[in-house]
């Protein structure tokens, strides 16, 4: 869904409730209300697909009845013992009527969730969509680390080692995850691992140097940005080291 698109009245919201909608395409979108904000997800839970529409809702905070994970409602950010935000849709409201687009890839990365609204509209100015046929390697080991990526749909696998002695890391990852981080970091000119597209997959591609510059000038928003890093980078390696 790259368009707005009318899903239902504001009538439809119960206060402080929830309700589950079809978009003309077939998707499946879960509108909540919290006081006199609304807000969109899609309707699978990020674990196993399950219907979230069949949760529990508190009126500011969503969960999954079958394993519980929880997120707050405002931001679809997780709670307790989720592990992956929500896919989000921007929500418009025009004349009682409730609005719903996709929103980008780069607003449901985790890694730029905490900066400033117009940090994140810049560096959505300064990425470039790509599209990749299944088997295209993005980067291989031993490439320079220019850019940064930030999987919008499909699948990406990573390999470390040589030629036929690569293995694969086991990271899966979902839309709004970025990848190929050493782009934002000093002192790491080179790919460690190598990053094949494993289906047909679209993907939001921002130049690190420019990243890193356009953060500097939002100090709090780049301190931000490196914290998460921090956490996104430790939290990889651990399951890298336990698999």
């Amino acid at each position: 869904m790259s368009k707005n698109q009318q899903i239902c009245n504001v009538a439809d919201i119960p206060p402080n409730g929830m309700k589950s909608f079809k978009t003309e395409d077939g998707s499946k979108i879960l509108v909540a209300n919290f006081n006199d904000g609304y807000y969109a997800y899609s309707d699978a839970c990020p674990h196993q697909g399950t219907c979230l529409g069949e949760g529990f809702y508190d009126g500011a905070v969503l969960t999954c009845h079958k394993h519980l994970w929880q997120w707050d409602i405002t931001t679809g950010k997780p709670i307790g013992l989720a592990e992956a935000p929500l896919e989000r849709y921007q929500v418009e409201v025009d004349g009682g009527k409730l609005f719903v687009k996709a929103a980008s890839a780069l607003r449901m990365a985790v890694l730029f969730a905490d900066i400033s609204e117009a940090t994140k509209t810049r560096l959505e100015r300064l990425t470039r969509r790509e599209t990749f046929e299944s088997g295209s390697i993005l980067y291989d080991i031993g490439d320079t680390t220019d850019d940064l990526y930030i999987l919008e749909s499909g699948r990406v696998e990573f390999r470390f080692g040589r030629d036929d002695r690569t293995s694969a890391a086991g990271f899966i990852l979902r839309k709004g995850e970025v990848f190929g981080w050493a782009a934002l970091l000093e002192d790491q000119p080179l790919r460690i691992a190598r990053a094949v597209c494993v289906e047909d997959s679209t993907l939001l591609r921002l130049n690190g140097e420019e990243a890193v510059e356009l953060l500097s000038a939002d100090p709090e928003s780049g301190y931000r940005v490196m914290r998460q890093l921090n956490t996104l980078i430790t939290t990889h390696l651990t399951s890298s080291g336990r698999q």
